[in-house]
């Protein structure tokens, strides 16, 4: 495999993997496209948007971070919710560095606990990440530190937003420095592992969610069906929305197609700005009843049918 050239000094390559856990909506793909500083997982208002670990490469001085953006850990209520999680405990357990996201504004959810909880009994210490500083009093903003520093949990607290990037260099070296010493896994100038035409259906996705907020809660995917190179540099992308009934199908076509046409046209805007050149952006909807139990979709998406 490529490795990372020695720096100046004589100092040692180091290479390891950061896991990003946190509740649902806590900023957690917002943090690690900030890290990367470029987008490797899709953001939007809506909780539970990743739904598979998502791995962001970066470099900092000698060090080499490959982040694991994973799904927000919940209470299950279905197969996608269990795979979901079981994608996300997978990537703490393999990961060299755990970093636990808090969101300030809204520290003491279920699902943060149960998350310290489970961290607790399988005696993973943790980097604790207060995101979203900017929501909330100095005074209160120490006192919660000191409450989740009393789990005794914790190696390190650090203060951040992930929207503003405040912060976020300090949490930067800390990672640096955490990761083992060892040959880089990946070239220099990669910033991701996600194939591209699964990362082009997670853009879609991404405007989909954008564009529909309560409308269509979680009963849509996005699948990249074909991706044909062209002879004059641009790509034609063919995609498929699977929704799980007509109605749901209605709701995205929008009123003489109009709806799809905005989301696509957003979308190909986007993925010419990642990809450096023209897109060729098609989408259809289908109706596939329900897909959420299509062991194929799991497949896809590297998530665990049976977990």
């Amino acid at each position: 495999m490529p490795t990372g050239p020695e720096t100046g000094g004589g100092a040692a390559t180091r290479c390891g993997f950061v896991a990003v856990l946190g509740a649902p909506n806590v900023g957690k793909s917002t943090l690690v496209n900030r890290l990367v500083g470029a987008k490797v997982s899709i953001v939007s208002p809506k909780v539970q948007t990743t739904r598979s670990r998502v791995l962001g490469i970066l470099i900092e001085g000698p060090s080499q971070i490959v982040l694991v953006d994973t799904p927000g850990i919940f209470a299950p209520r279905r197969r996608l919710d269990r795979a979901m999680i079981a994608a996300a405990w997978g990537g703490a357990a393999d990961a060299d560095v755990v970093c636990l996201l808090v969101d300030c504004a809204k520290p003491d959810s279920d699902d943060t606990r149960r998350i310290v909880g489970q961290l607790k009994k399988s005696r993973r210490e943790a980097v604790l990440v207060l995101n979203k500083v900017d929501l909330i009093e100095k005074s209160a903003l120490l006192a919660l530190a000191a409450r989740f520093d009393s789990e005794g949990l914790f190696t390190d607290t650090l203060m951040v937003s992930a929207l503003t990037g405040d912060g976020v260099g300090d949490l930067l070296s800390l990672l640096a420095g955490r990761v083992p010493e060892g040959p880089w896994l990946f070239p220099e100038d990669q910033i991701s592992d996600m194939p591209e035409r699964l990362l082009a259906a997670e853009i879609t996705r991404e405007k989909l969610y954008l564009q529909l907020r309560q409308e269509l809660p979680y009963a849509a995917t996005v699948e990249t069906e074909t991706w044909t190179e062209n002879a004059d540099g641009s790509v034609r992308i063919d995609q498929v929305i699977f929704v799980e009934k007509p109605t749901q199908k209605a709701i995205i076509l929008g009123k003489g197609g109009q709806r799809i046409k905005a989301l696509g046209a957003a979308a190909r805007t986007e993925l010419e700005d990642l990809l450096e050149r023209r897109v060729h952006l098609f989408v259809f909807v289908k109706v596939r009843e329900r897909w959420g139990d299509d062991p194929e979709r799991y497949r896809d998406l590297g998530l665990d049918f049976n977990a």
